[in-house]
């Protein structure tokens, strides 16, 4: 993007069908966490990240940043927290989250996003509901960062490359896996493979991806162990929520019905809050083919 074409009158349409203006291309960007680690790897540096309320209030979780460097960009805490100190001592000159409804900002606070609007910040928020294809949410955050100036350079034709390469090994013999976030040692949240966009895509690509069935919770079946034992019986991966405030395999390791469940599957981690990104979604669908039969 050349000088001229950055001094020019900006404007962008988001997912909540608003289109938000600004006198030039924004270049001081505040992010949610994850929406920010996407723009990162298009080589936007964000003035500075926050989190849900899943999150730390002082600490960034480094598994929905990605590959964010932390020294550079700030994490202050959870949105739901910041106010107009944040909008006058980072001086940003756009707003970017995420939605799951197609109407509502999801981690930034109802107090800085009046703040940002009585001070002429425009907000951008961008789908990453169940509905979306994952495609989609790469194309859309891609047009997004392309506005702001980014580039993804190869990142588009590595997750080509690795996309095919999951293929084919999954044709050989149709993998089974079992998604879920840990949740203590008494429950845990097996996911609705159809309520996920990177899982819906895994499906396309040819995992089998266990169903937990009917019962309440869109995204996830809330079960005792032994009931995601039994829905895991022949899995050849379990796909392990990685995020901070999940119960991971170092905290589940004594567990008998996780010893069982992982007896014979390979434990891939797994970002329910993926970077929407492409080099990121690379990552995760190689991560997932080299631990599939016939490669490990």
């Amino acid at each position: 993007m050349t000088t001229e074409q950055a001094e020019r009158p900006w404007e962008f349409t988001d997912d909540r069908g608003t289109t938000v203006t600004a006198g030039r291309r924004p270049r001081r960007v505040l992010a949610y966490v994850r929406a920010g680690a996407g723009l990162w790897e298009y080589g936007l540096r964000p003035v500075g990240v926050y989190g849900s309320a899943h999150d730390s209030g002082t600490e960034v979780d480094p598994v929905k940043a990605g590959a964010l460097d932390s020294a550079e960009v700030p994490y202050l805490g959870q949105g739901s927290d910041l106010g107009e100190d944040t909008l006058s001592e980072l001086r940003p000159d756009l707003l970017v989250d995420v939605t799951y409804d197609g109407e509502h900002a999801y981690a930034v606070g109802k107090p800085l996003l009046a703040e940002a609007e009585a001070a002429g910040v425009p907000v951008v928020v961008l789908s990453v509901a169940g509905g979306s294809s994952l495609t989609g949410i790469l194309g859309r955050f891609g047009e997004l960062a392309t506005a702001l100036g980014g580039s993804a350079g190869g990142a588009a034709a590595e997750l080509a490359a690795v996309e095919e390469e999951l293929r084919a090994v999954a044709a050989v013999r149709a993998p089974r896996a079992l998604v879920l976030s840990g949740a203590g040692t008494e429950q845990v949240h097996v996911a609705r493979p159809e309520a996920w966009p990177e899982l819906r895509h895994l499906t396309g690509l040819g995992v089998d991806l266990a169903d937990p069935g009917p019962g309440p919770g869109a995204n996830w079946l809330t079960t005792d162990w032994a009931h995601a034992v039994e829905l895991g019986r022949g899995a050849d991966l379990v796909l392990a929520d990685s995020r901070a405030h999940a119960s991971g395999p170092d905290a589940l390791a004594e567990l008998p019905a996780w010893r069982e469940l992982t007896a014979g599957a390979a434990v891939v981690p797994w970002n329910p809050e993926l970077p929407p990104a492409p080099a990121a979604c690379a990552d995760f669908l190689r991560a997932v083919a080299a631990a599939l039969p016939g490669t490990r």
